[in-house]
């Protein structure tokens, strides 16, 4: 099923459950409401602002669907920014109220044509207040400071309804899309296969972090290069106006603040829904997606998620026991997009089961598995990507990697390149091999073996018995470092700190001076803590040794550095677990830092 069809199965089954307004509606950010007299008078002015939160925010509404401005101006009806429906903008320099009197114009000649006829008492007073108001009464009315390029709507004084909500404004309007359905180009829509009117031009998408505040398309044809066959606009990729009108409320909807079907990853902002005969079945079925890929906070429901992936994952139990309510064979949808301009790129979009899901999302937390346990809930996609950032800035995180490895999390594909090399990139510049890093290092690699892109598996915790010089060169040079501190006594400039990059990219370069430094360290513990100390440290070393290849290889590739970076921190666990149970004279760690 393709994106399209899937959004306007999803805009049925949420107007059906009242979540999505009409066909010609749409929801949209109305800030004030202008109380009108019968005669037409603007007696009042009601603020719509939703003050729940820290912040005053505009409160969506169901209107008459936007009209899409690409150039000049264009107005909807029963409602609009200032600018449209009382003639006033802001000016740019003294950022005080100016007339806007070709917005009004356009605004006034709409309604003047839909309305004129009419004699529900609403309309009739909108009418009125449109042929009297003048601009320059703007700055009497209440809040026309604040109110000031927000959209308003009009409401009849004494009602408690708007005037888009009466009865007749809504068959005024829909008498209207009917005349412009009947006016547009016909042809067959590539959504729903039937010959339909045909969308010129598709409403705005808006909630993409990133994209334009105006709304931005996922179809659209706004220069000749894009064209083709002579046709214009919408015609080169016909969708009927109610299947664009579908696809885009629902997608909106999907998008809008507090939606509990949307996460941001990287640059790209998720959507996902569930397709069910019940509306409990869609919601749990969304609720644990959304809680496998951003799992909570507190550790124990965390723990509670992980534990009913790992049996989904291993096959041990099926999804129903693990989550209750939730059927395995429901299908599921997730689409990533991102800005591009006015446009909005797909990053992905994958149709499957929860089920099947499910058990991806597992086999990725297994993949980043490590023990002892690194963490305290498992880390979301999103906090994976943080650690390729340099600075740990967001902004920094390189560019479609955020898709790559949401395609790889749903797909059980291969971890991105990029993320691979991105992380090693990141523990070189920055000396930083911790748990997670080591954690994603494992997942790449743990992943290529299962799909056969690697020979060899690499160990969730320290493997003494395993033989891969690159892991074992790896945790030398966690116990080399650890002699360097208990030498020194916490040293200002570790040797992580001078080789760390050297070490673990071209070991004949540096290995050899490692070497040499230990034996000097070594004799200074000797001397300063006695036979004892010296001998732990030396039959680890020998330990280590023991199978390897006496020569120091001159390079590693790619995947070995992860090796050395997992045997690194695998050592170092070690060396720090066994100080903190006496098993060592010292174990070389500082007090309070993560090995």
């Amino acid at each position: 099923m393709t994106v399209l069809q899937a959004l306007a199965r999803c805009y049925d089954r949420l107007a059906a459950e009242d979540d999505a307004p009409p066909f010609g509606f749409s929801r949209e950010n109305v800030s004030y409401a202008v109380v009108l007299s019968p005669r037409g008078v603007a007696v009042d002015t009601i603020s719509l602002l939703d003050t729940s939160g820290n912040k005053p925010r505009p409160r969506p509404l169901p209107v008459p669907q936007a009209v899409k401005r690409t150039s000049g101006v264009a107005a909807n009806f029963l409602w609009d920014k200032t600018a449209y429906a009382l003639g006033a903008k802001r000016n740019l320099d003294t950022k005080q109220p100016a007339p806007a009197e070709r917005e009004r114009a356009v605004f006034r000649a709409l309604h003047e044509k839909l309305l004129a006829g009419s004699d529900d008492e609403g309309l009739r007073a909108l009418r009125a207040f449109l042929n009297a108001w003048r601009p320059e009464e703007y700055s009497r009315l209440r809040h026309a400071e604040d109110m000031l390029d927000t959209n308003v709507v009009f409401r009849l004084d004494g009602d408690a309804g708007f005037l888009h909500d009466r009865a007749a404004a809504k068959d005024i309007w829909s008498a209207h899309l009917d005349r412009r359905s009947a006016d547009a180009e016909r042809g067959f829509c590539l959504v729903s296969g039937r010959r339909s009117p045909v969308a010129r031009l598709h409403p705005a998408l808006k909630g993409v972090f990133g994209a334009q505040s105006s709304g931005a398309s996922i179809v659209s044809f706004n220069l000749d290069a894009f064209e083709s066959f002579g046709k214009k606009r919408g015609a080169n990729a016909p969708v009927s106006e109610r299947a664009a009108s579908a696809y885009t409320t629902a997608l909106n909807a999907l998008l809008a603040r507090g939606s509990k079907r949307r996460i941001q990853i990287g640059d790209t902002t998720t959507v996902f829904w569930a397709e069910a005969s019940g509306e409990g079945e869609s919601s749990a079925a969304e609720e644990l997606f959304s809680l496998t890929i951003a799992p909570p906070t507190d550790a124990q429901e965390a723990t509670k998620v992980r534990d009913a992936l790992d049996v989904i994952a291993a096959g041990r139990r099926p999804l129903a026991d693990a989550a209750p309510g939730v059927r395995e064979d429901t299908r599921f949808y997730v689409l990533g997009l991102a800005p591009n301009a006015a446009r909005l790129s797909v990053r992905f979009w994958h149709e499957d089961t929860i089920g099947g899901f499910a058990r991806r999302i597992g086999e990725h937390w297994k993949d980043l598995s490590l023990s002892p346990e690194p963490w305290r809930t498992p880390p979301s996609a999103h906090r994976l990507l943080y650690e390729t950032a340099a600075l740990g800035k967001p902004e920094n995180i390189p560019p479609n990697l955020g898709g790559a490895l949401m395609r790889a999390i749903l797909t059980g594909g291969r971890y991105p390149r990029t993320l691979f090399s991105a992380i090693i990139a990141r523990m070189r510049a920055d000396k930083k091999i911790d748990r997670l890093r080591a954690a994603i290092c494992k997942a790449c690699l743990a992943r290529d073996y299962r799909l056969g892109f690697e020979k060899e598996d690499v160990p969730v915790s320290l493997d003494r018995n395993e033989k891969h010089p690159a892991y074992r060169l790896g945790r030398l040079f966690a116990v080399y470092e650890a002699v360097q501190r208990l030498a020194l006594e916490k040293p200002n400039t570790t040797i992580k700190d001078s080789y760390y990059g050297a070490a673990s990219a071209t070991p004949a370069s540096v290995f050899p001076l490692l070497e040499q430094r230990a034996g000097h360290h070594l004799s200074r513990i000797r001397k300063d803590k006695g036979h004892r100390a010296v001998s732990y440290y030396e039959k680890m070393v020998d330990s280590i040794f023991d199978g390897m290849d006496t020569v120091w290889p001159r390079s590693l590739r790619l995947e070995d550095q992860g090796r050395f970076a997992l045997g690194y921190h695998h050592q170092r666990e070690s060396l720090y677990s066994a100080r903190n149970q006496d098993d060592a004279p010292d174990a070389g760690a500082d007090e309070g830092t993560e090995p």
